[in-house]
């Protein structure tokens, strides 16, 4: 272990968050977890084995300043992974982009005052570089987002503006404490807790009819788990620095059907016509219009391009190996079913 301090992880109940939790106990860490509601809402990882022993969950609210003031103030690392994750919102500004941006400066506020923190671990995000992939281009840690707003995009607009902030803060206010962002692509894998986050609720969505084709489409996928070890990867190596692109693969929705139809699901309600030509995409653009309105947003930016990203950086520093995408897909459908947000295949 690199530290008898606990080692603090904002929003601890998350997806991502959970993950992470479980993989500091299984390496003897202790963790503070940050939650919204009482501990007790929380038995998932009430029950996580070693927690009893070692993790301590404590309220905290990313838009109250100072709330994270106990939290942090005895760590020597902060993970800092809580933010918003929904496509389509009400208020963009409310709802995204002030927890998002207004959380983070929180929390680095409350590890400033501290004195102890000697790093942070942000959790960002492939919408901090980009939110409508060049064809062309192979992204690099040294891209970012310039083309989000809160009318375009605005999930992507609040991990932009979030990631940002932080960075600014390291240049401002040049803190003891250094900050190294995690940058995941679409985040899939088996759950810790009930909740269906967004990536897997994508897979859901094509497995139930959500949509009427198969789109010219592709997804840049990470395994959470994956995404967790990055983030203690990023913790316990000093040398570490920087952004970190954390994915495995892109996949095409057509990939990702026939691997779905091979895989026992083929009975399920997934896409039988092929959409993905110019005239199909054509379509889809113009039936997007139909969708909610950052769903239509997400495919019009998206459809007819593809993701391609480096990740070399993030196993040459880091030396991580990434779970290969086709068995996180499955896992993930698997786990859906489990946790009944899916139903059990037919026989």
């Amino acid at each position: 272990m690199i530290t008898n301090k606990p080692v603090c992880v904002t929003g601890a109940s998350g997806f991502i968050a959970a993950h992470i939790v479980k993989e500091l106990l299984a390496r003897g860490y202790c963790v503070k977890g940050t939650v919204r509601k009482n501990p007790e809402n929380y038995p998932f990882l009430l029950q996580l084995p070693g927690a009893a022993e070692r993790l301590e969950l404590v309220k905290a609210d990313l838009l109250c300043v100072g709330t994270y003031d106990h939290a942090v103030s005895e760590c020597d690392y902060v993970m800092h992974t809580a933010s918003p994750y929904e496509i389509n919102v009400k208020n963009p500004q409310t709802d995204l982009v002030d927890p998002a941006v207004n959380g983070t400066e929180t929390v680095l506020e409350s590890c400033l005052k501290s004195g102890n923190v000697k790093r942070v671990i942000l959790t960002s995000s492939i919408a901090a570089i980009t939110d409508e992939p060049d064809s062309m281009k192979v992204y690099t840690e040294k891209d970012w987002n310039t083309m989000s707003s809160l009318d375009r995009n605005p999930y992507h607009y609040s991990k932009t503006l979030a990631e940002r902030a932080a960075w600014d803060f390291i240049m401002q206010k040049r803190p003891a404490f250094d900050l190294i962002s995690i940058n995941p692509l679409m985040v899939i894998g088996p759950s810790l807790g009930p909740s269906l986050n967004t990536s897997n609720r994508m897979i859901r969505d094509i497995m139930i009819g959500t949509y009427p084709g198969i789109m010219d489409i592709n997804w840049g996928f990470v395994d959470v788990r994956d995404v967790a070890k990055a983030h203690i990867l990023a913790m316990e190596t000093a040398a570490a620095s920087g952004r970190y692109l954390c994915s495995e693969e892109s996949m095409h929705m057509k990939a990702l059907v026939a691997l779905l139809k091979s895989s026992g699901f083929e009975k399920y309600a997934l896409p039988k016509l092929d959409l993905s030509g110019k005239a199909g995409t054509l379509l889809m653009k113009l039936l997007s219009f139909t969708q909610p309105r950052d769903t239509g947003m997400y495919i019009r930016t998206n459809i007819g391009r593809t993701m391609r990203c480096d990740n070399a950086k993030i196993k040459r520093e880091l030396g991580i190996s990434f779970i290969p995408v086709k068995e996180s897909i499955i896992e993930a459908v698997k786990d859906m079913v489990k946790w009944g947000h899916l139903s059990p295949p037919k026989k």
